[in-house]
């Protein structure tokens, strides 16, 4: 293994990685975020931020926080971030990462639920609307705003306290009070799509392990950047984002936001991206749009540097024979993916891509463009990866293959089921749903049902044990695959497929503001009329769209209706989690009316 990563040996504990790291590299350039006041970007060193580390743990204890205690941290990706994960984990504290866009009930129930006592937050406004929630907040002892609260905005909640003031005047050696690998380091709340979310409890082995067996799956360089968007509360960026950063010596830089993502690439230049699918997505759906205003001589330039590139792709990884179109491959790269490639910084080395599936039509435009893009798999609860392609073992319809130490089987009813130290310690005060989780021999279930390519040793996921619509005759659909596929189409912006126990499907969608009003207008209907939406030419012409998308699936799996919308769902609304997943009972109880007039007189 390289010099520059840490080895499993150094740290068998988050604290532990962290001050290996701090020995080896005290004077390098860690992290870097964007100062609005200076309006550049500042880097901080590993020494740097140990010192800082050292002087929140003061905090904590001038706090009296003992080990066991829970801390809570609200904020947006940040050095503070890891600073505050950093200090209280060395000091034996638990920490409980929270979405900075959820929803302040959700928020409140969490901080209850954990029996928080410290939370940390960006500013006073944040904590006014997590008040909003109504609920009390009295386990809460002290609350610290990164912020600087002025003095004509004096704390109204005598808890609440300016980060400045909690540190001033504190200084100190940085510590090593956590327990043992095997003891409890964080409660991440999963966001479910039905119901409260649960707390999933992590051991610094589980996540340690994970990091370790994920960060064996590449080759990785000793100057990797990564550019961190993806929040830190979700597991996937939290581990391979900070954690797998840190054993592997990589500068983080923070975006400064999902709109100037674009601008970030391009002034960072990051070699690694951790990015869930509708990021790829999107950006698809933006190249898709483009390519409609060239001409067609631009449009079979572009095509024809992905195809070729995808086979360029299928021959490097040993699935294809060498063809003569990979001749124009080098003039193709030159003129077309390079060009897409600059925009993303221009030296891009891996792309990581988990938390949902990723369809295979972004993946093959984007690898064909010359993008290392792999995704893969897990839960939170496996801390959280399970499984994912290699560079040179890439299938991207696949999860890939398992990570070194993880098992996989399929049990009843294709239900993907797992063991390995990566595994939770269960969850936070719920017996009976760490009960429901596992087997009686052990194995975790997962809750997708799967296949296992026994030549090859991939995975497939096959869909969801309790995602899968039942129409009234007895057929079986995915709806979060044909979801995925409608939205690909540009003018969709959020989809949801209907139809459990009903004579056919039925979807309510989300359209793009600017595709629709163009869409509109097209079909001689006005965007802005009330009827709009219910005009004949619309409705058909969006269900011709939608039944393109859905060209691959079975004859049975058509959409018959549709209700359409501009009012996109949101965390703030209820009816998205704040990971983006569609919570579907919510959705469906909004649109209760719109429902039973698709499904009248059937």
């Amino acid at each position: 293994m390289d010099n520059h990563l840490i080895t499993p040996e150094q740290a068998d504990t988050i604290p532990a990685l962290f001050r290996a790291r701090l020995k080896r590299d005290p004077n390098k350039t860690a992290y870097r975020q964007y100062d609005v006041a200076s309006q550049q970007w500042v880097s901080s060193s590993w020494q740097e931020m140990a010192n800082e580390v050292a002087r929140w743990q003061q905090a904590f204890e001038k706090e009296g926080m003992r080990p066991g205690d829970k801390v809570a941290v609200m904020l947006k990706n940040s050095r503070e971030w890891v600073v505050f994960d950093q200090a209280a984990l060395g000091m034996g504290l638990v920490t409980v990462p929270l979405y900075v866009d959820d929803r302040p009930d959700n928020v409140a129930y969490i901080i209850n639920h954990a029996e928080v006592q410290l939370l940390f937050l960006q500013d006073k406004l944040q904590w006014k609307r997590l008040l909003s929630s109504g609920v009390d907040l009295g386990n809460l002892k002290k609350i610290i705003s990164i912020k600087r609260i002025s003095e004509d905005d004096e704390p109204d909640d005598k808890r609440l306290e300016s980060l400045s003031d909690w540190l001033f005047g504190l200084q100190g050696e940085l510590q090593a009070k956590e327990g043992d690998a095997d003891s409890l380091a964080s409660i991440v709340y999963t966001s479910g799509t039905t119901g409260r979310a649960k707390g999933v409890m992590l051991s610094h082995k589980n996540i340690v392990f994970d990091t370790f067996a994920a960060l064996s799956c590449h080759d990785w360089k000793a100057d990797e950047v990564f550019l961190s968007f993806l929040p830190l509360s979700h597991m996937l960026e939290r581990m391979a984002g900070y954690y797998m950063a840190m054993a592997m010596g990589a500068e983080v830089a923070y975006a400064r936001s999902i709109p100037q993502l674009g601008n970030d690439l391009v002034n960072i230049r990051p070699t690694v991206l951790v990015s869930v699918p509708r990021i790829y997505e999107r950006v698809y759906g933006k190249i898709q749009d483009g390519l409609k205003d060239k001409s067609p001589f631009a449009k079979f330039l572009f095509n024809a540097a992905v195809k070729v590139g995808w086979k360029q792709f299928l021959y490097e990884q040993g699935r294809a024979r060498w063809s003569p179109q990979l001749l124009f491959w080098p003039i193709l790269n030159k003129l077309v993916a390079r060009k897409v490639m600059d925009k993303l910084g221009g030296r891009m080395r891996a792309a990581i891509c988990g938390g949902a599936a990723l369809s295979e039509e972004v993946a093959r435009l984007f690898i064909g463009l010359g993008l290392s893009l792999t995704n893969g798999y897990g839960l939170t609860e496996t801390s959280p990866v399970i499984s994912v392609n290699r560079e040179d073992d890439n299938i991207p319809a696949s999860i890939g293959t398992v990570i070194p130490g993880v098992e996989v089987r399929i049990g009843d009813d294709d239900e993907l089921q797992t063991r390995s130290d990566a595994v939770m310690m269960g969850y936070w005060k719920n017996e009976e749903a760490t009960r429901e989780a596992f087997t009686e021999d052990g194995w975790f279930r997962t809750g997708d049902k799967a296949c296992i390519d026994e030549q090859t040793g991939h995975l497939y996921l096959t869909g969801r044990l309790k995602d899968i619509i039942v129409l009234a005759n007895g057929e079986k659909v995915p709806p979060n695959d044909m979801e995925l596929a409608v939205a690909l189409d540009g003018l969709f912006e959020q989809v949801m497929i209907i139809g459990e126990a009903r004579p056919y499907l039925c979807a309510i969608i989300v359209l793009h503001p600017d595709a629709w009003v163009e869409f509109a207008t097209a079909h001689s209907v006005h965007p802005e009329s009330p009827e709009a939406f219910r005009h004949r030419n619309i409705e058909r012409a969006v269900l011709d769209r939608v039944a393109a998308r859905l060209k691959e699936f079975p004859g049975y799996a058509k959409v018959r209706r549709v209700t359409l919308t501009l009012e996109p769902w949101t965390v703030d609304d209820g009816l998205l989690t704040p990971t983006l997943k569609i919570k579907r009972p919510k959705v469906m109880e909004k649109f209760c009316e719109e429902i039973e007039i698709m499904y009248q007189g059937h």
